[in-house]
């Protein structure tokens, strides 16, 4: 599976620890690293667009972005038509989000959390699978 990433300055630290956890814990995951490529100052909305594009483009099945509360790159990735990038703080909400929404982009605000448990977050959206139902009628009104 390719998953896109991408993290401004704040969510950087957080990014790395994340690729680097997973790929070492799971063999069936290809990262595509959109940046920030360091801590330097840099903007949210360039990495959520760069994210998105891989998804839209057939480069990546999903995204994860970070930034320090999450809701700037929720709001820059859900912009574009069949995005569907969800803001989760724990691994519930994160499993849900998959679940029940669809969500293609799991969101994480690295301010408020670890990397150990931003990647029981991805872990735990990753695990996750989309239920059909009223839950596919669903977001299928969003695209309407």
């Amino acid at each position: 599976m390719k998953i896109a990433i991408g993290a401004d300055h704040r969510g950087f630290e957080i990014k790395e620890i994340i690729q680097e956890t997973i790929t070492l814990q799971t063999d069936h995951v290809e990262w595509i690293d959109m940046g920030a490529f360091n801590a330097e100052s840099s903007d949210y909305p360039l990495f959520a667009q760069a994210v998105c594009e891989e998804i839209l483009q057939g480069r990546a099945e999903l995204g994860v972005l970070l930034c320090g509360t999450g809701v700037g790159m929720a709001i820059a990735a859900n912009r574009y038509k069949k995005i569907y990038a969800a803001l989760a703080w724990n691994r519930e909400v994160a499993r849900l989000s998959r679940e029940h929404d669809f969500a293609n982009i799991l969101v994480l605000p690295a301010d408020y959390m670890s990397g150990e448990y931003a990647v029981a977050c991805v872990r735990a959206w990753l695990q996750a699978e989309p239920l059909k139902d009223r839950h596919e009628r669903r977001v299928e009104m969003i695209d309407c």
